[in-house]
C-alpha cells in the first residue's frame, strides 16, 4: 500500500458536492459558498432547490456522463464522483487527469431520513425501505475517509463554521477536518444501526451488540456535581413521555422516575409507588388512587419526602391538592394529568410532572463492569403463578397480599423484604448483605411509623436459605410468607414455616435486583 501524502495543514474548498435531504440554511449556505467561489454538484431535489435560488449548480449527471437510474436510487455511485472525493493530493493527479477526473473537496450530504419515517405510525415496510441511503453514506464515507485533504460535513449546523473558516482562514484546517471525520463516521453508524434495529425481528442478544442513542436533554450533572450528564435514546422511537411543568430534570430525577415507573406499571388496580433514591419507600393499590397514594404516604412519610411519585391513572384536582399540600415533592408521574389538576401544579412550579403518553416496554438494560459492559433483557412483570407447600393455606385476601408484595420486592435492592397487608406495603428493607437485617429493617421502618404487622405478610425477593428470617417474621406476628424457592435446604425452611405456623408459597421466580 502506497504512503499517504502528508495531510494539507488547511485545505481549500474549489468544488463541492451537495446532497440534502434536509435543506435547512442550504440556500444562504450555498449562495456563500458560490461567492467564495466553490463550483458545486448536485442532483435531484437538492439540485432543484438549489437553481430555484439562482444558484449556479453543475449536474452530477453532467460529471459522470450517465443519468439517474432505478427511480433515482443510482445517480452519484460512479469513479467520476468517487475518484475526485478519494483521491490523495499530490498523488494521484495524474490518474484522475488521465480519466478526467476533478477533484472534489467539500462533501455536504445529510442521509434520507429514515429515523424520522419509522418512527411515524403506520409507515409500511416498503416505504422504510426506500428511505435507506445507499449513495450518501458512501459520499460521506469517502470524504471522511480521505478527511487528509477533503472535508465532510453532515451536519446543517457546521455550515457557518465551514463559511467563517473560509473567511478567515482561506480554507478548513486538519483538526476541523478530523473532528467533521469523526463526526460523520459516529453518524453514520447511528444511521446503520437505526436500520438494524428496525429490521430486528426479535429482542434476542446476539454476538455483536451496538447502542446507537441521540443526545434528547443534556443534563445539569450526574449523580455528582462533577459528573458530566446526558439523556439518551434511540432515534427511531418516539419519546414517551412529555414534561407538563416543572424544572429541567436531573439524573437522579429520571433514575428515580424510572424505578418509580417500572413498579407502578405492574399493578392493575389504581396504584401509587412512591420512591426515594432508586427504592421504593411506599406502594399501595386500592379502589383509587387518592386512596392508594395515602396508603402508599403513610407507609413511610419520612422518606417520602422530596420522593417521586408514579400512577397507573389520571392525576384529579383533588389528588393534586392532596399531595402538594402534604409533602415536597420532586416529581410525579402519570398516564394523564386533568387540565383543574395542572392548573393546581402550577401553584408548585418547581414540581416536574411527567405524563407518560405510550406505555414503556422492557427491552435491554447495559451496565459497564471491569472495563467492558454487562448486557441484559431488562426483568419481566412477575407472572403471578404460586405454589403453597405449607400444611397451612392462605386465604384469597392473604394471596392477594402474598402477589402484591412480591411484585414490590422486584424493585427493591436485594437482599430485598417488604412486610405489607390490604396490599399496601407497612415496613421495606433492603439494599442489606443480610436477608435477616432487611427483615430487622423492614419491621423497624414498620414500627417507626406504629404500623402493627400482625396477621401481615412477607415477600422476599430470592430464596430463603436459612429458617432465620422466617423465624424474625414470625417474631412479629407476620403470618405468610412468598419466597421464589430453589435453596438446597427449602425442605428445612418448608419444615420451619409448618413448625412456627406460617403459611408459605413458592413463586419458582426469581426477580434479584442487584
Amino acid at each position: 500500500m502506497p504512503t499517504l501524502n502528508k495531510p494539507l495543514k488547511c485545505a481549500p474548498i474549489k468544488t463541492a458536492i451537495i446532497s440534502v435531504s434536509d435543506k435547512t440554511g442550504l440556500i444562504p449556505f450555498a449562495q456563500a459558498l458560490h461567492a467564495h467561489g466553490v463550483t458545486m454538484i448536485a442532483s435531484g431535489g437538492t439540485q432543484t432547490h438549489l437553481e430555484a435560488a439562482g444558484i449556479p449548480v453543475v449536474s452530477v449527471s453532467d460529471i459522470t456522463q450517465f443519468p439517474e437510474l432505478l427511480d433515482g436510487r443510482l445517480k452519484t455511485l460512479h469513479p467520476a464522483i468517487h475518484g475526485g472525493i478519494l483521491a490523495r493530493r499530490g498523488q494521484d493527479e495524474a490518474v484522475l487527469a488521465e480519466h478526467g477526473i476533478e477533484m472534489i473537496d467539500l462533501v455536504v450530504v445529510n442521509l434520507y431520513p429514515f429515523e424520522k419515517t419509522v418512527s411515524k405510525s403506520g409507515v409500511s415496510r416498503d416505504a422504510a425501505i426506500e428511505q435507506i441511503d445507499i449513495g450518501g453514506p458512501t459520499l460521506l464515507r469517502g470524504a471522511a475517509k480521505n478527511h487528509a485533504y477533503v472535508t465532510p460535513v453532515v451536519d446543517t449546523h457546521d455550515y457557518d463554521l465551514i463559511l467563517s473558516l473560509l473567511d478567515t482562514e482561506g480554507g478548513i484546517p486538519l483538526e476541523t477536518r478530523q473532528r467533521l471525520a469523526q463526526k460523520t463516521f459516529a453518524h453514520t453508524a447511528a444511521y446503520d444501526q437505526a436500520i438494524a434495529d428496525y429490521l430486528r425481528t426479535d429482542n434476542s442478544l446476539t454476538d455483536r451488540f451496538v447502542l446507537s442513542l441521540h443526545r434528547a436533554q443534556t443534563l445539569k450533572y450526574g449523580e455528582n456535581p462533577h459528573q458530566e450528564a446526558g439523556y439518551y435514546r434511540s432515534p427511531t422511537e418516539a419519546l414517551p413521555w412529555v414534561q407538563r411543568q416543572g424544572n429541567l430534570l436531573s439524573y437522579n430525577n429520571l433514575m428515580d422516575a424510572d424505578a418509580a415507573y417500572r413498579c407502578v406499571r405492574s399493578f392493575e388496580r389504581p396504584s401509587c409507588v412512591i420512591v426515594k433514591h432508586a427504592n421504593p419507600c411506599g406502594v399501595a393499590s386500592a379502589n383509587d388512587c387518592a386512596t392508594a397514594y395515602d396508603n402508599a404516604y403513610r407507609c413511610d412519610p419520612v422518606s417520602a419526602y422530596g420522593g417521586v411519585i408514579a400512577f397507573n391513572r389520571p392525576i384529579t384536582a383533588a389528588l393534586m391538592t392532596n399531595m402538594i399540600g402534604r409533602q415536597f415533592i420532586e416529581v410525579i408521574i402519570a398516564p394523564r394529568f386533568e387540565d383543574d389538576a395542572l392548573a393546581l401544579a402550577a401553584s408548585k412550579p418547581a414540581i416536574r410532572l411527567l405524563q407518560l403518553n405510550t406505555p414503556i416496554t422492557p427491552g435491554i438494560e447495559v451496565r459497564p463492569a471491569l472495563g467492558g459492559w454487562l448486557v441484559q433483557k431488562m426483568d419481566r412483570p412477575f407472572q403471578g403463578q404460586v405454589d403453597v407447600v405449607t400444611t397451612l393455606q392462605p386465604t384469597e385476601s392473604q394471596m392477594l397480599d402474598l402477589r402484591f408484595s412480591f411484585i414490590v420486592c422486584q424493585y427493591l435492592k436485594s437482599n430485598a423484604i417488604v412486610y405489607a397487608k390490604d396490599q399496601c406495603t407497612l415496613g421495606l428493607g433492603g439494599g442489606q448483605m443480610s436477608r435477616v437485617f432487611s427483615a430487622q429493617i423492614a419491621a423497624l421502618k414498620a414500627e417507626e411509623q406504629k404500623h402493627p404487622l400482625q396477621n401481615c405478610v412477607m415477600a422476599s425477593d430470592a430464596f430463603i436459605p436459612f429458617p432465620d428470617t422466617l423465624e424474625v417474621a414470625a417474631k412479629y406476628g407476620i403470618k405468610a410468607v412468598i419466597q421464589p424457592g430453589g435453596s438446597k435446604r427449602d425442605a428445612e425452611v418448608i419444615e420451619a414455616a409448618n413448625r412456627l405456623g406460617l403459611i408459605m408459597v413458592m413463586t419458582h421466580e426469581r426477580h434479584f435486583f442487584h
